[in-house]
């Protein structure tokens, strides 16, 4: 029995019936959804006790002052239980296939200034992680973000001096606004739920003091939602129309405001993005850079900020990014093999396996011997959970829940370094087989993903034959 289990069991009196793994946030905190003799609710298993800690308290005063957000019932060391809100997610209700809920989306907009504002008052700001205030030292930071971990994964080619003074003097701006409000940071359609109509806020463990517009602009230019120019106009005129029941609103200057706002958070977005889906490769992050590039062109130029605007401007979506021997990244555009000329009539055949350690390690039949079995069980197992436990890495509903979790995406990244090099020089040396095998408890789940995986890669990069063979499913097939 997990620790969750036993803190269901004390909660309810009864074991829980299901254990469902939920999607997940860009953290590496885990959701679960335990349910049993009709009582329902979400279990976390965080990682960072200040996390969790920022959470906890943050929801709490929320809570006192009637603001919507989940109640939180039990806590036992880095694990918690949480009300359940229920599976509606607003992307899911008002944004998902495009067919935008104005309605809804206005008044999630328009409950906005309640918990910057009243959610801001008798609030100890020492709570909030990773820091209490919105301040120089995380701007920085969301700009080194953005350089280093979107521009720099790219390839793209920039001056750093250069770069740095537009920086600097977008640093200055920023700062310029007032900032003794909550800032929720990570405010947008994903971390608002529904329930009998009326949004719910989740996941502001991020939170701290700082401006109003920028959750307006984390929210209105979420890149994935894609809302369309009156849309976005409407929404921010529903918020600035709730604001003036708090304050008094000063609408030019706000705007104007905003648009640097919307900059700063797209840069820091795609610093996200590049992080989590270029070098983790986290699929929902990959898909979301083209949209948030879009977001940017559309806010350009500055003139005050005129080499980012240059460096911006250029810029255009990766498809690829493949590790080098070093443990660095290069970019390699889709469909472009990572090879030399001298490979070009191989006749080299990868044989790629999946099994199960209770059945031994595959044979090499090529009578070559060597190659690599990499093991994969020190990976999150999806076989642990009841909805898994019938499915494979063939299956959307795993292959979705090992991407979400990432642990086997890091695992592969070191994977392709090895096997690249080895594929590489095997090439060069004109030799015509090399094995590859991945091993897991059953041979079901992370060996199968990691099989197929590793085949796509290697067809994709490499002029060879790969031939796959999930051993305990009894399929074959060659690419």
């Amino acid at each position: 029995m997990t620790l969750l289990d036993s803190m269901f069991r004390q909660l309810s009196g009864c074991d829980p019936v299901s254990v469902t793994p939920l999607t997940g946030s860009g953290s590496h905190r885990r959701y679960f959804r335990l349910s049993g003799d009709g009582f329902s609710v979400i279990g976390v298993e965080g990682t960072d006790e200040r996390e969790n800690r920022a959470f906890i308290s943050l929801d709490r005063h929320f809570s006192a002052r009637g603001i919507r957000v989940p109640e939180v019932l039990s806590v036992e060391g880095l694990c918690y239980l949480q009300e359940d809100l229920g599976e509606e997610s607003l992307y899911d209700v008002a944004v998902a296939g495009g067919r935008f809920n104005r309605a809804l989306l206005c008044k999630t907009l328009r409950a906005l200034p309640r918990i910057q504002i009243e959610g801001a008052r008798g609030l100890d700001w020492s709570v909030c992680y990773p820091q209490p205030s919105f301040d120089g030292r995380m701007v920085d930071f969301d700009l080194n973000y953005f350089k280093y971990d979107f521009l720099k994964l790219t390839g793209a080619e920039f001056d750093e001096t250069l770069l740095q003074d537009d920086f600097d003097h977008l640093k200055t701006d920023l700062l310029s606004e007032p900032s003794d409000t909550f800032l929720y940071r990570d405010f947008n359609a994903r971390n608002v739920m529904v329930r009998d109509g009326e949004p719910w806020f989740i996941d502001f463990q991020g939170g701290r003091r700082g401006p109003l517009q920028y959750d307006v602009a984390s929210f209105v230019w979420q890149a994935k939602a894609a809302y369309p120019a009156d849309l976005r106009e409407e929404l921010v005129g529903a918020y600035l129309d709730a604001l003036k029941e708090y304050m008094p609103v000063d609408e030019q200057h706000f705007r104007e405001r905003l648009r640097l706002f919307v900059l700063f958070r797209m840069l820091q977005v795609l610093g996200a993005y590049g992080f989590r889906g270029l070098w983790e490769r986290k699929r929902h992050f990959i898909e979301s850079i083209p949209f948030a590039l879009k977001n940017i062109r559309e806010l350009l130029p500055f003139p005050q900020y005129p080499y980012l605007t240059k460096v911006l401007a250029a810029l255009d979506a990766p498809q690829e990014v493949q590790p080098t021997a070093s443990g660095g990244v290069s970019p390699v555009r889709a469909g472009e093999p990572a090879g030399c000329a001298a490979c070009e009539a191989s006749a080299l055949t990868v044989t790629v396996y999946s099994f199960s350690f209770r059945k031994g390690i595959p044979a090499d039949d090529s009578g070559n011997g060597g190659g690599y079995v990499f093991d994969c069980r020190g990976t999150h197992n999806p076989g642990k959970y009841d909805a898994y436990k019938q499915l494979t890495g063939l299956d959307q509903a795993v292959i979705d829940f090992l991407e979400k979790d990432g642990e086997i995406l890091r695992f592969l990244d070191q994977v392709y370094v090895l096997v690249d090099g080895h594929v590489q020089r095997f090439l060069e040396r004109g030799f015509t087989h090399l094995q590859v095998s991945f091993g897991c408890t059953g041979g079901q789940h992370r060996s199968v993903y990691a099989a197929e995986h590793l085949a796509a890669h290697l067809k994709e990069r490499f002029p060879v034959k790969v031939h796959l063979v999930h051993r305990e499913r009894s399929i074959v097939k060659d690419l």
